[in-house]
């Protein structure tokens, strides 16, 4: 008997009970993701299957009923880990909502929230987000689908936030990176080239790209086309048309736009803003 493989197949969806989030139900098996952040806590369970994925330096493999983690503005891949592929159920929370939880289950304020890298392998956790993300999707009871969100999400804190250690300094200048970063993000529909960007950080082109890269794990060109497609979610969202998006983002046209919306999101930009 041959064994099921999965589709290349993903909803992205939105709920008010969420306010701000994307969810997303999805599986894929040829479909891999470039390295990209979201500015949102990454929270999937994988349903079936497994994933593969490289964060903060190491390889980790997600298998059925694993919660993967992601922190907010931290670059990350995804692909499969096993040859049918897998599928999964994500929620992109809001800084803000989780923040703000954090305070609420405590009690007092809290520092932002950190997960540490890995896997965390906790059946009870990964049923309790499961059937949260299902009752929001099916939209049937939304005074039980809130409360089973509220369970997840404060069952998933208690247990696991840290607050994020110190980042090491050895050999990293963040002011530089910093400025190149300002430089780069002023005008995302003006061409930038390698010696602006130096410029900004008082260094060579050959330094200030080496800096650059060791620093946030990407190319100046990679990085900011990852600036661009965050900053294109929100007039996405309100409805406006792709075409115009895409110009206002910086891209050089609807096509070039949409390769890179797709590597990063799994779908073309027209079916995720018709979530």
């Amino acid at each position: 008997m041959t064994a099921h493989r999965f589709q290349d197949s993903a909803r992205y969806w939105r709920t008010p009970l969420l306010p701000g989030a994307d969810l997303l139900t999805a599986e894929y098996h040829h479909h891999e993701f470039a390295p990209h952040w979201h500015d949102a806590y990454t929270i999937p369970v994988i349903v079936a299957g497994a994933e593969g994925y490289r964060y903060r330096g190491s390889d980790y493999v997600a298998e059925a009923g694993g919660v993967p983690i992601i922190n907010p503005g931290e670059l990350h891949t995804g692909s499969k880990a096993v040859e049918a592929g897998w599928r999964y159920r994500v929620m992109y929370a809001p800084v803000e909502f989780i923040h703000e939880l954090a305070n609420e289950v405590a009690g007092k304020p809290q520092a932002l929230p950190w997960f540490a890298p890995g896997v965390i392998r906790d059946p009870d956790l990964a049923r309790r987000l499961t059937q949260a993300h299902c009752l929001m999707e099916s939209g049937d009871d939304p005074l039980a689908a809130e409360a089973a969100m509220l369970d997840a999400l404060s069952t998933l804190l208690v247990r696991y936030s840290r607050t994020q250690p110190e980042a090491s300094g050895v050999a990293r200048d963040y002011a530089r990176v910093s400025s190149m970063k300002e430089r780069l993000t002023g005008n995302l529909e003006e061409s930038v080239t390698l010696a602006d960007m130096a410029l900004a950080a008082g260094l060579s082109p050959f330094h200030a790209a080496r800096l650059f890269t060791r620093t946030t794990g990407l190319s100046p060109h990679a990085w900011r086309n990852q600036v661009r497609l965050q900053r294109a979610l929100a007039p996405l969202r309100a409805g406006v048309p792709v075409t115009e998006v895409a110009a206002a983002s910086g891209f050089t046209d609807q096509s070039h736009f949409t390769r890179h919306f797709r590597r990063m999101f799994g779908v073309p930009p027209g079916r995720w803003q018709g979530a």
